[in-house]
């Protein structure tokens, strides 16, 4: 197994802000993309790296209980924590250094409520 996670959706209920609200705390473009009647706004990417995407279905539900994805936030994880709250998002837990293997992880919430974490490698 070359990694474990090949594909993550981080479910939305409206769809223009959420874009929005990524696009500007991680200063990345989305592309819109329709399948099987799903919207989706998918995160840039190139193989061998993970992809994954904005979701807006009926089955998918944002909210602060369900899983917990873990987004790489560069080296300096202040960075994309204004961002976010910059662009309507909440911070939930400040950085905090793990071990020097790991690196340090943080937490926000989106613009939709999910709460999404953060995390710089070990250098």
């Amino acid at each position: 197994m070359k990694k474990l996670i090949n594909w993550f959706e981080i479910p939305v209920s409206d769809l223009a802000r959420a874009k929005a609200f990524y696009e500007a705390t991680f200063d990345v473009q989305l592309t819109l993309s329709e399948m099987e009647g799903m919207q989706m706004a998918i995160f840039p990417y190139a193989e061998p790296a993970t992809g994954g995407a904005l979701l807006a279905c009926p089955q998918g539900r944002p909210g602060d209980h369900g899983v917990v994805i873990y987004l790489h936030g560069g080296d300096d994880l202040s960075i994309p924590l204004a961002r976010a709250e910059a662009a309507g998002g909440k911070v939930l837990m400040p950085p905090m250094a793990l071990s020097p293997e790991i690196g340090s992880i943080a937490m926000f919430a989106d613009s939709e409520g999910n709460r999404i974490g953060l995390h710089a490698p070990a250098r």
